[in-house]
């Protein structure tokens, strides 16, 4: 397909020539996940493309196109894709335009991807690269004014700022000058230009497109903001908050906030950012650190009594807000992890994960009951059951023994348990699936051991790490969760260990 691009600062128009395709007469608004990707229809289209992120039907046209505008056509098309990648912290895939990778967010709950499929900014992991220019900001001088819209500052677009509302009649602005050493990455509801990644409040459970479609979020909708040295050692660091369309951060005047000892300003955004170190690092001999909360300008503090509690925690001189390679971010709704680029290189693969079912499948383990052959699923078919429940592996929750699937031992209870015919153990039955997202595993250890109550597969050492971590939920509840559905973890320790047919009596 050939066409004339045109483009400005968000969007472009495309004239695309025939296709054979048909699309659905309702089809009016189509989810955009990428730019230059076109729209099938019979016939000549042009085409409007929003590169944030949604693609529109636009007229039909039937003129021919030459020569000189499909020249002129892939020129623009791959100015259009840059600019896009660039603005979202990404890179092109050809060698000459890679660039350095810094690290990775992942959202837990997530097994890998989205139910409704990865699209632009929305996805369960983003890729954070060093910028081809520089756009990170840091705090210069302060102004009083008797309200933020009469300060030229907060007026100018061009500059970014920070309003603190002391009351009615003053307004402290914090003017934010250009960083040449510094890359910034925005995380947040909000579907704006200025946000990077865009995240929506997690589920628990294997979820379908509808239970994504969240009515009130918690998350705000611009809720935080990395900034990454573009120099060696490339360290990060999150703030709580960040800058709007308009490049301003508005704490009003209900909002958290004081004066520090040096007289400059900071505050806390109403549900707080959270985030939690790992000790020991991220790896088999990982602990769980203390949660902490994060500041508009990066300071430590202990947890207030709830999220939108207006009295602030201590001040802990002694920690950070440098990302760690394992350091939870939670932004009231969903929970991040970042993964640094040296840390990803110690994690299993896709690759890894898919060799070790594959072995788990060649091993031929039986169910003792059907002595039917089972199989793992792969990686697309574990958000539902498979159609052949004969080789889906089951287990009892209680005891750890794999089955198949089969109705002996039901009982006539409410939580629907069963009794394991191995060794009598009533308790619960559920469906194994693997645990495919690479970034949660702290080791490359063998998929032994399942979470409890949901069945994601994972290595021991990952799951003795994850069962022990206190994850928010709410605004004042912590509780262990598997990293794969986000599922409050049950039982004594969390997860149990699986125990195959050829393991009995071993």
């Amino acid at each position: 397909m050939q066409g004339a691009w045109y483009h400005g600062q968000q969007q472009c128009w495309v004239l695309m020539e025939e296709t054979s395709t048909q699309h659905s007469e309702d089809e009016d608004t189509i989810p955009y996940s990428g730019p230059g990707e076109p729209l099938e229809y019979s016939g000549t289209v042009l085409w409007h493309v929003d590169l944030d992120e949604e693609r529109r039907w636009g007229e039909m046209h039937t003129r021919q196109i030459s020569d000189s505008e499909r020249c002129e056509a892939k020129k623009l098309k791959t100015e259009a894709q840059h600019m896009s990648t660039e603005e979202n912290g990404e890179v092109p895939s050809s060698p000459e335009k890679a660039q350095l990778k810094y690290g990775e967010l992942v959202v837990l709950g997530y097994n890998g991807s989205l139910p409704y499929g990865e699209k632009g900014r929305r996805k369960t992991r983003f890729t954070l690269f060093k910028r081809a220019a520089a756009n990170g900001v840091k705090p210069s001088t302060h102004h009083i004014t008797k309200t933020p819209q009469a300060s030229k500052i907060v007026a100018d677009k061009s500059h970014h700022s920070v309003s603190y509302t002391l009351s009615r009649n003053q307004t402290v602005v914090v003017e934010y000058v250009r960083d040449e050493d510094t890359d910034m990455f925005q995380i947040g509801r909000s579907t704006e230009p200025p946000i990077d990644f865009v995240v929506i409040d997690t589920l628990p459970g294997n979820k379908t497109a509808e239970d994504c479609k969240v009515q009130q979020s918690t998350i705000s909708r611009f809720a935080c903001r990395i900034v990454v040295e573009r120099n060696p050692t490339h360290t990060a660091r999150i703030y709580a908050a960040g800058f709007d369309s308009s490049n301003n951060i508005f704490l009003g005047e209900r909002a958290t906030k004081w004066k520090r000892p040096d007289s400059s300003m900071d505050g806390l955004t109403t549900n707080g950012v959270l985030i939690m170190h790992p000790t020991g690092g991220f790896g088999q001999e990982c602990k769980a650190g203390v949660w902490r909360e994060v500041s508009v300008c990066g300071g430590i503090y202990s947890l207030r009594e709830t999220r939108p509690n207006p009295q602030r925690g201590k001040l802990i001189d002694d920690e950070s807000n440098v990302l760690h390679d394992g350091t939870l971010i939670d932004l009231c709704g969903a929970t991040l992890l970042w993964r640094s680029s040296a840390g990803l290189q110690k994690t299993p693969t896709h690759k890894h994960i898919e060799e070790l079912r594959k072995e788990i499948n060649a091993a031929r383990p039986q169910c003792p009951v059907g002595l039917n052959t089972l199989a793992f699923p792969t990686r697309s078919r574990t958000t539902k059951v498979t159609e052949e429940k004969e080789r889906q592996p089951y287990v009892y929750l209680n005891c750890g023994h794999v089955h198949g699937h089969h109705l002996w031992g039901q009982k006539e209870n409410e939580n629907g348990d069963r009794e394991c015919p191995m060794c009598r153990t009533v308790g619960p039955y559920v469906p194994l699936y693997m645990g495919n997202e690479p970034a949660f595993y702290v080791d490359c250890g063998p998929p032994t051991h399942a979470f409890c109550p949901c069945g994601h597969v994972c290595s021991e050492q990952t799951a003795r790490y994850w069962a022990q971590v206190p994850l928010p939920h709410g605004v004042h509840a912590f509780h262990a969760a598997c990293p794969f559905c986000a599922t409050q973890l049950t039982g004594e320790q969390g997860f149990i260990k699986l125990i195959f047919q050829n393991d009995i009596g071993t």
